[in-house]
């Protein structure tokens, strides 16, 4: 018995002590779907707006509606995104500090952008705010458009991308409990004070990242926007409808040269996160073990 029991252990091996054959064929494997499902387009996109010189290219940013595409898919997202900001810190402070009924529920209906369509949405608002819709008779009384305008795009936008920091704060603030807060309240400290000097101060990184990844989806939309924006060149074609404007038209070049730059303000936004994980990496991981 006691042999057996000497013999059992040298057995037993690391969960992480994997064979090297094992190793190998993992690691090739996920670098050859890096490089066929990431870089691999990557540089077709690249290229091909390179393809008759970077004056080309530059050429293409610098005409009238690609202009217009560019501006509106800022003003969008600078819309959209401080929108998704507030109620992802509502939502997240409801969630993760009170205990009320439905709280399943919402938690739910936060995750629902992630399983609709987004050419699902994009058709509800314009049943909703269209000119045969529920709202329609009286929108055009008002003479104020929804659809095929500005507040379409933005409600659309808002729709698709509004998970995004509710789901990196609600994990956060959950784990992080409601102690400090109510120590603070008990001090004294309003409930806002405590917020801004025990909630926000916690939440910070997780919020940061939150905010990058929906202003990201927001410039990066196409179906819910392509549904409400009616495609008018020059007033509501975000930039990957641009994209697809000139790609049907055959002007290839510009339709490259505009999706270049759709994937450098992703790429800009992948290394902002990379430098904070990496400037910051001490007090992000302080507030995760928090």
């Amino acid at each position: 018995m006691k042999r057996e029991m000497s013999v059992f252990p040298s057995r037993v091996r690391a969960a992480t002590d994997d064979p090297p054959l094992a190793r190998i064929v993992l690691t090739f494997v996920a670098i050859t779907f890096i490089a066929l499902f990431l870089l691999l387009p990557l540089f077709t996109v690249f290229s091909e707006a390179l393809a008759q010189g970077i004056a080309a290219a530059l050429a293409a940013l610098d005409e009238t509606d690609a202009i217009a595409a560019i501006k509106l898919t800022l003003l969008v997202a600078a819309i959209a995104v401080p929108m998704n900001v507030v109620f992802g810190l509502a939502a997240s402070w409801a969630v993760a500090k009170f205990d009320f009924c439905g709280k399943s529920f919402l938690v739910t209906l936060i995750d629902l952008p992630f399983s609709v369509s987004p050419v699902v949405s994009g058709l509800i608002y314009v049943l909703i705010f269209g000119l045969q819709g529920w709202f329609g008779a009286t929108l055009r009384d008002w003479d104020f458009k929804v659809i095929f305008a500005l507040p379409g795009i933005v409600l659309a936008t808002m729709f698709v991308t509004f998970p995004f920091v509710a789901r990196e704060l609600v994990p956060l603030m959950t784990d992080q409990g409601r102690d400090e807060e109510e120590a603070a309240v008990s001090l004294g400290a309003s409930g806002w004070s405590a917020f801004w000097r025990v909630t926000l101060p916690n939440i910070k990184w997780g919020l940061l990242y939150g905010v990058l990844l929906c202003n990201a989806r927001a410039m990066g939309e196409f179906g819910a926007v392509s549904v409400v924006s009616g495609h008018i060149r020059g007033l509501t074609n975000t930039m990957p409808l641009h994209v697809e404007a000139l790609y049907n038209d055959y002007q290839f070049v510009g339709a490259f040269a505009v999706a270049s730059l759709l994937a450098l303000l992703a790429l800009v936004t992948l290394t902002l996160k990379s430098i904070l994980e990496w400037r910051f990496a001490d007090e992000i991981a302080a507030s995760h073990r928090h």
